[in-house]
């Protein structure tokens, strides 16, 4: 390639065949802002779809128990469950006291007290809030298309609480046809910097790992989960000033492979594919 760039031949980084992006914060901006309103937006479907006339019930419960899944699940490398969530949610509203902020959930009684018809009513509420309020990144779709002509295998691979509205924003915005997998922590069973998480689309990609470059904006779940992974990183640096999405620090670890300051960036930073 790279001619065409005008950048000089150690700037380039070569022996890429597959390139796999996380989600929020790449792909994906999330705003601190932008989430309270699928929040709002969720909580205002759900207690519609549930007959409940008070919707910051939803919205108090909602922002209660994604904390406690913050601190219970993402400290064990487990990502968080919509489908819990939603059904502790559900368990609340009918009656069932949550539990004190260092004692569990008993979930088994909690789906007691949730219908399954009514969690799902909340899980599919988040997605389409999900969907129709947070764009994407500018140039994300161009960008896909154009390595995927270049002939890179594409992947998503991310954290996230429910892997079937990552699925199905990808289908919304017209990446499908381009991605090879998407590979996601809750259907997955671990979260980054875990290296099953990269084994796994590794092997479905059918890609050697040093060939594959993750593209990702945390330090510590992007480059460090890909570095041990054995994998190539390019870290998008600058991307979480105001989100709520679990965040970390640059150390001295490791060092990525390239820095981006804009996703865009990444085409004239790396070789065509080899043969």
């Amino acid at each position: 390639m790279t001619a065409a760039s005008g950048r000089p031949p150690g700037d380039v980084l070569r022996g890429i065949r597959a390139i796999t992006f996380d989600f929020g914060n790449t792909l994906v901006p999330v705003s601190r802002d932008g989430l309270q309103r699928v929040t709002e937006r969720t909580a205002l479907e759900a207690s519609a779809a549930l007959g409940i006339d008070d919707p910051d019930a939803v919205r108090t419960a909602w922002d209660e128990e994604r904390d406690r899944q913050l601190r219970e699940d993402v400290p064990a490398m487990r990502e968080m469950d919509l489908e819990q969530r939603a059904t502790r949610i559900v368990a609340r509203l009918r009656g069932m006291p949550p539990p004190r902020p260092l004692e569990r959930w008993d979930d088994a009684a909690a789906a007691e007290r949730a219908p399954a018809s009514e969690v799902q009513e909340i899980v599919d509420a988040y997605s389409r809030a999900f969907m129709e309020t947070i764009a994407p990144a500018d140039g994300a779709g161009d960008l896909l298309a154009s390595l995927a002509g270049r002939g890179f295998r594409l992947a998503i691979l991310s954290n996230w609480p429910l892997a079937a509205t990552i699925d199905r924003y990808a289908a919304a915005a017209g990446w499908g046809m381009h991605l090879a997998g998407i590979f996601v922590s809750q259907r997955i069973g671990t979260i980054k910097p875990h290296p099953a998480i990269f084994a796994v689309a590794a092997e479905a990609l059918a890609t050697p790992p040093a060939a594959i470059l993750h593209v990702g904006d945390d330090w510590a779940a992007d480059v460090v989960g890909a570095r041990e992974a054995g994998w190539r990183v390019a870290w998008l640096r600058g991307q979480q000033g105001d989100t709520p999405l679990p965040t970390s620090v640059r150390t001295r670890d490791v060092d990525p492979d390239l820095e981006l300051d804009r996703l865009t960036d990444l085409p004239s930073r790396i070789a065509d594919p080899t043969a």
